[in-house]
């Protein structure tokens, strides 16, 4: 089996992990914000968007790892996608 081609490089779209990621992003950046219009110290939301996006990353990781396996097995039960 050929190594798993995300669903981009199939032509079939943005992939799931990339578009998931992506969202996740604007949501680091949106959250500081909403707190601090909402009534939050700008200071004490200074930790929110590092922490966001380390947990943004650890998520990706673990979607793309899982994605990965998922294409494997495929491979392994002769279920190759076209």
């Amino acid at each position: 089996c050929a190594p798993a081609a995300s669903t981009a490089a199939r032509g079939a779209g943005p992939a799931p992990v990339s578009t998931a990621a992506r969202w996740a992003a604007f949501g680091c950046v949106l959250a500081p914000v909403v707190l601090v219009v909402y009534g939050a110290s700008a200071g004490g939301v200074t930790w929110v968007a590092p922490v966001l996006a380390a947990v943004t990353g650890i998520c990706r990781l673990l979607l793309r790892r899982a994605e990965r396996g998922a294409a494997g097995a495929r491979c392994a039960a002769g279920d190759v996608p076209r």
